[in-house]
């Protein structure tokens, strides 16, 4: 019988700390671009919607390696509610890297705004009409999911503390293999 697998894979691994690093340059862009004025603003507003591409496309094929290479089990003891709470806040997470930048997306459309990828070349925008009303309702919606997407960190961060300082199990070691393994 074949040894169970104690970390995630190097393209995992890979995947899940870009995204990571990506979300929180998109929060120092956004951050930096409210406290911006003029064509300065503008410029962090552009690599924030190029980061935010990015990040779909990363999370699509984030997607696609999770189907194909099934996520690790939790330790045999987890609690049936916890492990249905970790595989619900997964999914979301899926949903809510979706959702941020396609309403994004959805927005620069409606409101018939270019969208330059890191200025090499023009992602082409959704046929979607509305002008200013439907691009500020796209955004309402972005800003509300941005919320929910910090309160998934949030959750995520403190059941990977909890099973490292608490239960006393390798689960944070398969993410961050520099942390020892606990025998």
């Amino acid at each position: 019988m074949a040894e169970p697998r104690n970390r995630y894979s190097t393209v995992s691994l890979t995947l899940h700390w870009l995204t990571a690093a990506l979300v929180v340059t998109q929060v120092v862009l956004i951050s930096v671009a409210d406290n911006a004025e003029g064509p300065a603003a503008g410029s962090f507003i552009g690599l924030h919607k190029s980061v935010g591409l990015t990040i779909l496309v990363l999370t699509l094929v984030r997607l696609a390696w999770r189907l194909a290479n099934p996520a690790i089990p939790l330790p045999a003891d987890t609690p049936r509610w916890q492990r249905m709470a970790a595989r619900t806040t997964h999914v979301l997470f899926y949903v809510v890297l979706i959702a941020l930048p396609m309403t994004g997306w959805l927005a620069s459309s409606a409101g018939g705004r270019a969208i330059e990828w890191f200025g090499l070349f023009q992602w082409p925008l959704l046929p979607v009409g509305g002008g200013r009303e439907a691009a500020g309702a796209f955004m309402d919606i972005h800003r509300a999911v941005v919320k929910s997407l910090y309160i998934l960190i949030a959750l995520h961060v403190l059941g990977a503390l909890k099973h490292h300082f608490v239960n006393r199990d390798n689960v944070l070691h398969r993410m961050i293999p520099l942390i020892p393994r606990r025998p």
